[in-house]
């Protein structure tokens, strides 16, 4: 059966309604991605770069630290999470200890995983 004019309207006003609440509310959460990824990169510019390259090029400073947009190939990035949060130990002699709160630990993963080579 099908539809009347002003019912035809109604569902065409409706849907676009919907289409516009839909877009107001995923502009902000791209946005919070990206706020996510540069805070994300800004913490391991401060606390890594200065032996792991940390961008999407570039060779690390420190040879023997992986790059971080291979990490990938050896085990999923969000595996790091829980490691991030409780501290990562690795057993090289010259790498520090770190342990990142929660957010944190959110925005380097976040980060690691918009650098990781396909």
């Amino acid at each position: 059966m099908p539809f009347s004019g002003r019912l035809r309207v109604a569902l065409r006003l409706g849907l676009a309604a919907q289409l516009a609440i839909l877009l107001a509310f995923a502009a902000p959460a791209k946005a919070a991605d990206k706020t996510l990824v540069d805070k994300g990169e800004v913490l391991l510019r401060e606390n890594c770069s200065r032996c792991h390259a940390i961008g999407k090029t570039g060779e690390s400073p420190h040879p023997p630290a992986p790059p971080f947009r291979t990490l990938s190939r050896k085990y999923p990035v969000e595996d790091l999470a829980e490691s991030l949060a409780e501290g990562i130990v690795s057993g090289h002699p010259d790498m520090p200890i770190f342990v990142f709160s929660p957010t944190d630990v959110e925005a380097i993963i976040q980060y690691l995983q918009s650098i990781q080579e396909q």
